[in-house]
């Protein structure tokens, strides 16, 4: 382990926004991931400045630093697997400007999702990306690993919605990339491959983003299965019928039990529901929308069909699925829900299968998973609950999440769709992207030399998930 320099961090950022604590080290040593390290030191800048004056200091020293938001990434992305500098970014959470007349608006990356939505609502504007941890998501931290949320199937994720950004390269330079109109013909695009890069390629300190108008009328719909091959099916006869609905969303037999266990909602203990959903400024064409999609339901035998505008009825159809990965962790009181193989994306005709793969290798490895997630853009989340206890359970779960992602190759499916690579998914992402791996360590070498952003992580990352970093839970050996 090298020395921190704390004195000439102090002098940069200040005694209150500098931690070497061993009890605030820990607790920055993991995210929402199943990896744990510990950072040499804990710093938080409050502008550009400081951000450029740390870089240029970790630069001549040759010390690792990770960018981290809310701490909400679920692969490892931001747990300092070589130790280093954690760069706490939330301290930079101001809303520069929101220009409705050239429809964007520019904000730090420590500004909350939820709170962007909140003051852009009074304009009657929304930024869609949003994830499921909006209350705690960071704009650094989506446009580090490109979130997404349930309406990515009509508005897209991160990338989509990001003009330009301003970043911090390893060596201190401050650099604008992108721009502040929606088009942009000429060059690399060198903004977009910021975005998914999971704070290797530079430190983003302020990020422009459209936005879009809120919708002014929303209806939600239900359909349940009784298999998931016949969900499945729907899902792909929706999306390949001209639809365009701005949530599709599948919850599995496993979820649905485990939201009614924790919530009591008593939902119709089913192989699978889809719950669905069209936005639009006029009605007439939401409800053509929703007729064509209750229409495909009922073709592909769904049952319990019924959709409303009602917000109140709305909120209580998704309240389910909203409140799904807290709930998990109740599904059994032995089982802990571990995010793994977590959101890889197939094409739509083979989301049925896909889900059925995920029970089927389950079960023959005596481990509980489930299949959910935003089937409108191709993407199954999934999450294996276990005894994080047993050595076995880790040993199998191993095994089960090599042949997931060996079947989502085989189908010409993703190792991500929105959660990123970080730790957990390395060993898949390597595999998928062999011939192009070279490209990749090209392009990290040209941005950060010294190899100091982020280390260890994407295409560097340890293959070995389960024991290239301490594990966050005491595994019995």
């Amino acid at each position: 382990m090298k020395t921190i320099d704390v004195t000439r961090l102090r002098a940069i950022v200040g005694e209150r926004n500098i931690k070497t604590d061993p009890s605030d080290l820990y607790i920055y040593g993991s995210d929402s991931s199943v990896h744990h390290a510990m950072p040499w030191a804990i710093v938080k800048p409050e502008n550009t400045s400081q951000v450029q004056e740390i870089m240029r200091y970790a630069n001549e020293e040759i010390i690792p630093v990770i960018a981290r938001g809310g701490g909400s990434g679920m692969c490892g992305q931001a747990v300092p697997i070589h130790g280093g500098i954690m760069l706490d970014m939330k301290g930079m959470n101001k809303i520069l400007e929101i220009n409705l007349a050239d429809v964007y608006c520019r904000v730090e990356p420590g500004v909350v999702d939820d709170d962007l939505n909140l003051a852009l609502k009074k304009y009657g504007v929304f930024y869609p990306p949003t994830p499921a941890s909006s209350r705690i998501a960071t704009i650094g931290g989506e446009i580090a690993n490109n979130a997404s949320g349930v309406r990515s199937v009509k508005y897209g994720a991160t990338r989509d919605a990001v003009l330009g950004m301003k970043v911090v390269l390893a060596n201190g330079d401050l650099v604008s990339l992108g721009a502040r109109t929606r088009v942009e013909a000429s060059g690399y695009q060198l903004h977009k491959l910021i975005v998914g890069s999971e704070g290797t390629l530079g430190i983003v300190v302020e990020a422009t983003l459209s936005f879009v108008p809120i919708p002014e009328f929303r209806c939600m719909g239900v359909a349940n299965f009784d298999s998931l091959k016949d969900a499945g099916e729907a899902i792909g006869s929706i999306m390949g019928s001209g639809s365009i609905p701005s949530m599709l969303e599948l919850v599995d037999s496993v979820a649905i039990k485990a939201v009614n266990k924790t919530m009591d909602l008593g939902l119709k203990e089913v192989a699978a529901a889809l719950i669905f959903e069209a936005d639009g400024m006029v009605k007439e064409a939401v409800d053509y929308e929703i007729d064509k999609m209750k229409k495909i339901c009922e073709k592909h035998n769904g049952q319990d069909i019924h959709a409303s505008y009602d917000p109140k009825e709305r909120a209580k159809i998704f309240m389910g699925r909203k409140k799904l990965f807290p709930a998990l962790s109740k599904y059994d009181d032995n089982l802990a829900s571990t995010s793994l193989a977590d959101d890889m994306a197939v094409p739509y005709s083979k989301m049925a299968e896909l889900a059925g793969k995920v029970h089927e290798i389950a079960d023959r490895h005596n481990i509980v998973m489930t299949a959910y997630g935003h089937c409108g853009s191709g993407c199954m989340h999934t999450k294996i609950l276990m005894d994080t206890k047993r050595k076995d359970q880790w040993a199998a779960s191993k095994k089960a999440i090599t042949e997931i992602y060996e079947y989502v190759r085989s189908v010409n499916g993703t190792t991500s769709a929105e959660h990123g690579i970080g730790l957990s998914k390395a060993e898949s992402f390597k595999i998928e992207k062999s011939d192009s791996l070279n490209l990749l360590a090209g392009i990290k070498k040209a941005f950060d030399p010294n190899n100091i952003l982020n280390p260890g992580k994407l295409a560097q990352a340890p293959e070995d998930w389960v024991t290239a970093t301490n594990l966050r839970y005491s595994v019995n050996s």
